[in-house]
């Protein structure tokens, strides 16, 4: 008895230093991304949470104000209001018509016999475009008085939007420059197309299905995982909108060539204001470094509801399943 109780006292010692270093062998394989995630997103969020109860022009020290810059956005700062809504139409409007464009585009891609190679190419080329550069190109072809689409359209005898610069179009038509540049998701699209297994079609045509039968009850299922990855990254881009509105509202307004003009963003008439405009306005053109973390937090929990809905409406389809 008195040689067996000391070894098997050591027993447990040595389970527990072999869980030690189990533990830190998988802190440290967890190590880069415990690192990423504290400094790009856990650090920025609680700083952007405490800057927002605070008064700030990032050149004095922080000064807590409470609920003030809160109050302020939220109930004396109406182009919050303006720009989510603007924010919001292009969300559920342009992610749903990329989606839908994208898988059409998808579905010919693959069903040309001669050319599908060509055709893939030319339509992706356009993504590739630097934003800036694709804008200025698009309000040049979208030009009321000299633009060739207006010009095409007149000769047509159709009517001839004012684009950029009428407030019902500037949305309209920067969808239409977003669907210009699809090829991000004709790739992703194509790719998930081609992997639904052929058996399952030559069996859908051996039962007399017809094409859209088949669509819903072979293609659905099998593209509905890359349907919602395309949705949920681009409602996250769309909350994150920016480069486009702005450079399209300067060149419409003609301040795109007078750097040193004042320019108001949101032109024409602040029907292509986006939350993004906001938080970079207030942060780096007034210097209300407060008032910009508010914004910043309402867009952040604005992106995560609809992911969130989103999410939990695929786990949903799959309970169905």
């Amino acid at each position: 008895m008195t040689t067996t109780a000391p070894a098997a006292a050591k027993v447990p010692a040595a389970l527990r230093r072999q869980r030690r270093r189990r533990n830190l062998r998988t802190l440290a394989f967890l190590s880069p991304w415990l690192i990423g995630f504290s400094v790009f997103f856990a650090y920025p969020l609680g700083a952007t949470v405490y800057y927002s109860f605070t008064r700030y022009d990032l050149i004095n020290p922080p000064v807590w104000v409470g609920t003030r810059n809160w109050n302020y956005v939220l109930n004396d700062y109406p182009a919050l209001w303006q720009a989510l809504r603007n924010t919001l139409w292009l969300v559920v409007v342009m992610v749903t018509l990329r989606v839908i464009f994208g898988l059409g585009l998808g579905m010919l891609a693959i069903r040309l016999k001669r050319g599908s190679g060509l055709f893939r190419t030319l339509a992706y080329l356009p993504y590739l475009a630097p934003p800036v550069a694709a804008t200025i190109g698009f309000a040049f072809l979208l030009n009321p008085g000299t633009g060739p689409v207006n010009n095409l359209l007149g000769d047509a005898g159709l009517p001839q939007p004012g684009w950029f610069t009428d407030p019902d179009w500037s949305k309209p038509a920067l969808t239409l420059l977003a669907l210009w540049g699809i090829g991000d998701l004709l790739v992703i699209f194509t790719a998930s197309l081609l992997d639904v297994p052929r058996e399952q079609y030559e069996a859908a045509e051996l039962d007399g299905v017809g094409p859209w039968q088949k669509f819903r009850y072979v293609t659905w299922p099998a593209i509905t995982p890359v349907v919602l990855f395309a949705v949920v990254t681009g409602v996250i881009q769309t909350m994150q909108y920016y480069t486009q509105a702005m450079v399209a509202g300067k060149v419409a307004s003609g301040v795109i060539g007078n750097s040193g003009q004042p320019f108001e963003p949101g032109y024409p008439q602040g029907t292509t204001l986006t939350l993004p405009q906001l938080v970079y306005q207030e942060g780096f053109s007034t210097f209300n470094t407060g008032a910009a973390c508010v914004i910043s937090l309402i867009l952040f929990a604005i992106a995560m509801t609809f992911t969130f809905v989103l999410l939990r409406r695929r786990s949903g389809l799959l309970d169905d399943d």
